[in-house]
């Protein structure tokens, strides 16, 4: 495993890596970390080369003013060029999901697959009453996570939740979705309370050819309510999309 900091114009992004074979990188939600994906980091990196972000202002990456979710999505597509990272495999939860939507509209020529998982992105509250969602959100799930979600919480300070709640509350990803070119799969918890199942089915509806999977008795994170489940349809999608030999991806929808 290796870690280091990508920093473009003051602002950083710490990434550790894992594994080998094709990219995968994995980008957290709100208020959390790479810890977020303890569970599925085994699998993943037994079959690729897997990155795990640390936006600004959270995990290893604290003690900074946290992006807007349109300039985190700049700062990862930057980071994917100094990388030359290639057939990707983008996998976003709730605010990640967010900010992959837009890096793929991006970055179409290097995010070969993209995953939403819970992602925000069409929903439309306000900042404060999605506030009020989340302790029963982190409820639903495995209560021992608890403790992982209130630490990586309180690491990341209420400020930097606040801003980036009400930042992502206010953007759409309306002007995106039509740039995305990348095969995509959307994994949702049917007791998602913080961002509901109807977003989900909103996002299937407006990105064509993607495909919904709804994961029964999980809560919004998805990923460690059922990460047997999870990993599998992650894994499956991945193994349907084959590399041709030029390394440019068998075939793109457009």
């Amino acid at each position: 495993m290796s870690s280091s900091t990508f920093k473009q114009d003051g602002r950083s992004l710490h990434v550790t890596a894992s594994g080998k074979g094709p990219p995968t990188v994995l980008i957290h939600g709100l208020s959390g970390s790479r810890g977020w994906w303890r569970y599925n980091l085994p699998a993943l990196r037994a079959q690729s080369r897997v990155y795990s972000l640390e936006l600004s202002g959270y995990g290893h990456a604290r003690r900074q003013r946290s992006l807007s979710v349109r300039d985190m999505a700049a700062l990862v597509a930057a980071w994917m060029d100094a990388e030359d990272l290639r057939n990707v495999t983008l996998v976003g939860h709730s605010m990640g999901g967010h900010i992959s939507m837009h890096v793929a509209a991006l970055a179409p020529d290097r995010v070969r697959n993209l995953v939403l998982v819970c992602a925000s992105g069409l929903l439309r509250s306000r900042a404060y009453r999605a506030a009020l969602h989340l302790p029963r959100a982190a409820l639903i799930g495995r209560k021992r996570f608890l403790t992982r979600v209130l630490t990586d919480a309180v690491r990341a300070g209420p400020l930097n939740l606040w801003r980036n709640a009400v930042d992502l509350l206010n953007d759409s990803v309306q002007d995106s979705l039509p740039l995305i070119r990348a095969r995509t799969l959307i994994i949702w918890g049917e007791r998602d309370v913080l961002v509901p199942l109807a977003v989900g089915e909103l996002l299937h509806g407006a990105i064509a050819g993607s495909r919904l999977e709804v994961v029964e008795r999980a809560g919004h994170i998805v990923m460690v309510d059922a990460p047997q489940r999870f990993n599998r349809l992650l894994l499956d999608f991945m193994a349907q999309s084959p590399v041709a030999p030029d390394g440019q991806g068998a075939e793109r929808r457009g």
